[in-house]
């Protein structure tokens, strides 16, 4: 008997050792159906396999999200690659406290970015005096929204932009009529387009490949803490490639449901399927979408205030980590 205690002993004292040599890291990003590979990673031990213990924080806007990486108040960040290039490139919708040294090290999702608008909306030319809802005036997909208004024939001043704030709060103040239209960012169009919220546009049927989110740090933190960021990185690529094996899908959908409780099962399969898409969704392997980042510094090179010329995604990208991932 005291044999037996000896060892639960022992085995207890082994278990909090693992527990006791995790490195915490804290990580921010929009709420919703988007951090699926997070808890993915989660709830499949991913992250602990790399002795990590990562707490996952929502934000309710970009410049929370930005300011508390600044702050050291967060270590990693999901949010759009243009948010990135906007606060580097002195374009961001704050002035920061100190210089900022943000990059993005693997890519979580393309494409996805839709213009709902009201159901009384029927082309562009109805949006002439409405309000849209952004997250941010001058980053995220702000511009992308300027640039998808310009292409349909309006101007600036021809519709007001009111900053409001995350993705999902966007939405439901969409089908609360608080506003014409938004940008929203899959699967929060689905809910929407159920109650007959119509999308006016697909961001890349319309302006061409599109990074959407990134995974983001800061080159300081990342240098003095390279181990634990190789491990995030393999951890998260390790459940994106999980959720693309279609043998896991039923399990896929158990997750998110887990997490979003609230969401009938049919509809999170539908949220599902939507992110794993073969034209927009995850980013296989967490690759980052070369034209996609293109597409970005373009429209920013024309629309982001001050003026500048930008056509270089490498210099917002830092991949030696994401290889280093891979070289297991």
């Amino acid at each position: 008997m005291a044999g037996k205690r000896t060892l639960l002993a022992v085995a207890a004292l082994a278990i909090a050792s693992l527990v006791n040599a995790q490195t915490p890291l804290r990580v921010i990003s929009f709420p919703g159906g988007a951090n699926l590979p997070l808890w993915v990673a989660e709830d499949k031990g991913l992250f602990a396999l790399e002795r990590l213990a990562v707490k996952v924080s929502p934000t309710p806007n970009s410049v929370v999200l930005f300011q508390s990486l600044i702050d050291d108040e967060q270590e990693i960040a999901l949010a759009a690659y243009d948010n990135v290039v906007a606060y580097q490139e002195g374009q961001g919708e704050v002035a920061l406290s100190i210089t900022p040294d943000f990059f993005a090290f693997m890519g979580f999702s393309r494409g996805t970015v839709r213009l709902v608008v009201s159901p009384g909306v029927k082309g562009y030319d109805d949006l002439r005096g409405k309000t849209l809802a952004v997250d941010a005036l001058a980053t995220g997909y702000s511009l992308a929204l300027r640039k998808l208004l310009q292409l349909g024939g309006l101007k600036e001043g021809d519709y007001r932009l009111e900053s409001f704030g995350g993705t999902g709060a966007r939405a439901q103040a969409l089908m609360e009529n608080k506003f014409s239209g938004t940008i929203l960012t899959t699967p929060l169009e689905i809910a929407p387009e159920a109650q007959g919220y119509r999308r006016l546009a697909n961001a890349v049927d319309v302006l061409g490949p599109y990074q959407t989110i990134v995974g983001i740090t800061r080159r300081g933190w990342a240098e003095r803490n390279r181990d634990a960021l190789v491990g995030f990185i393999r951890a998260s690529t390790d459940a994106i490639n999980w959720l693309f094996d279609p043998k896991n899908r039923v399990e896929a959908v158990a997750v998110y449901r887990k997490h979003l409780p609230n969401v009938p099962v049919d509809l999170a399969r539908r949220h599902v399927d939507a992110l794993l898409g073969d034209r927009e969704g995850f980013e296989h392997g967490g690759a980052l979408d070369t034209e996609g980042m293109k597409t970005v510094l373009r429209i920013r090179s024309e629309l982001g205030l001050p003026r500048k010329q930008l056509t270089d995604p490498a210099r917002y990208v830092d991949e030696r980590y994401q290889l280093a991932a891979k070289d297991r």
